[in-house]
């Protein structure tokens, strides 16, 4: 089949997108992608094409790796902006739900330009903001509608000021859809779970799972971490404070790898010269720090429904890496750390209780990897992508 997916991202760094597109196109489905300011020079993988438009920027800060004695300078020139800088604080605080939604808007409608007449047997929407233009092309084609839920969307952090209306409606269309949708995925069976009241079919849960296949060739781990390596975005809500809080008082070695919020990271004491902060890098790159650090920390907030019911890639990172986590204890996370037993959990904003767990960790490392390994081959993408896979299936079959 020719499948159209959309996604709001930079397809080049955007791992789930990725995964399926290959699994897919594995299968013999013609995979084309429009993603949002995808470089240039980046080449998609073999089988799959890719397109790009841009919503544009306004408000949204540049982000990007920092050292960490680059972030501690960034926190100097931001205090030096005084009562200005609350001032534009405070308007880019009014302003930011209306210029995300200009942004998705403009994104939307160079997309539906960038589709033009082309054919397609099913449009996969990858989350909510693209989802009413995925169903508008499903319509106008003829095609079948995939629903790719990347988070709990009606239940996600928000910054900026509060919008209950938007919020409100946001939910009533995607209830709406997802009752229509020809098949729908997500990441968790917390969200498969409520997703699947909105409709009389099964949602199917497809995990941010890694391929086995690509796994690291390095030796053998240590007998005890050195630190702990926290791999993905470098920005709020992450309790990132919290994790340099309790590696600060160990002592240990600390990592944050990944694209850095540059309004976030004066608000982080990066004078430790046990921490540092490094720039994104390609999985195989991960899995090595990943095992030369020893611990993997899967940080988030409770501060929302959907961080509650959130299965991050960080947590199946490690598992493909070989390496334990120190993980929120959150109850999609909880259940997941403590059926395989690869890990200790922590109370998310309690440094007490994050030292605790990242001890317990270092103490037991050597039987907390075992584990690790032998929950390796259920916890793959080999697994995930069959699910995967068999949706497109039952959809051709319709078809």
């Amino acid at each position: 089949m020719k499948v159209l997916m959309l996604v709001q991202s930079n397809v080049a760094h955007d791992a789930r997108v990725l995964r399926e597109a290959r699994s897919l196109a594995d299968e013999g489905h013609a995979i084309h992608i429009i993603g949002k300011d995808v470089p240039q020079a980046w080449q998609p993988p073999t089988g799959i094409t890719v397109g790009s438009v841009s919503g544009g920027s306004g408000l949204k800060a540049k982000s990007g790796g920092a050292s960490a004695g680059g972030g501690s300078a960034a926190g100097v020139s931001a205090a030096r902006g005084g009562l200005a800088g609350q001032a534009r604080g405070a308007a880019r605080w009014a302003l930011l739900p209306q210029h995300r939604q200009t942004v998705w808007r403009t994104w939307c409608e160079r997309a539906r330009e960038a589709v033009g007449d082309r054919k397609y047997d099913v449009v996969h929407a990858h989350d909510f903001n693209v989802l009413v233009l995925a169903a508008e092309l499903a319509e106008k084609g003829n095609a079948q509608l995939v629903y790719d839920s990347h988070e709990w969307w009606s239940g996600r952090e928000r910054h900026g000021r509060p919008t209950p209306l938007e919020r409100a409606r946001e939910l009533r269309i995607e209830r709406q859809i997802v009752a229509k949708a020809d098949a729908v995925l997500t990441v968790s069976d917390g969200i498969a779970e409520r997703l699947g009241k909105w409709r009389s079919t099964p949602v199917t849960v497809v995990r941010n799972t890694f391929p086995l296949q690509e796994r690291t060739t390095a030796g053998k781990l240590a007998d005890r971490p050195r630190g702990a390596v926290y791999a993905g975005r470098i920005g709020a809500a992450r309790d990132i404070e919290t994790l340099l809080t309790a590696t600060g008082a160990l002592k240990l070695d600390t990592v944050l790898m990944g694209n850095a919020d540059r309004e976030f990271l004066p608000h982080l004491r990066l004078t430790d010269a046990t921490v540092r902060i490094e720039p994104a890098r390609p999985v195989d790159e991960v899995d090595e720090v990943l095992r030369e650090v020893g611990i993997s920390v899967v940080t988030l907030t409770d501060s929302c429904e959907n961080h509650r019911l959130a299965l991050p890639n960080k947590v199946f990172h490690a598992v493909r890496a070989g390496v334990p986590v120190v993980a929120a204890d959150l109850p999609e996370l909880r259940r997941l750390v403590t059926k395989y037993g690869i890990g200790a959990l922590y109370r998310p904003g309690d440094a007490e209780s994050m030292q605790r767990a990242l001890e317990q960790v270092a103490n037991d490392y050597p039987a907390l990897c075992e584990r690790v390994a032998q929950a390796r081959d259920e916890l793959s993408w080999d697994q995930d992508s069959k699910e995967l896979v068999r949706v497109y299936e039952s959809l051709a079959r319709a078809r």
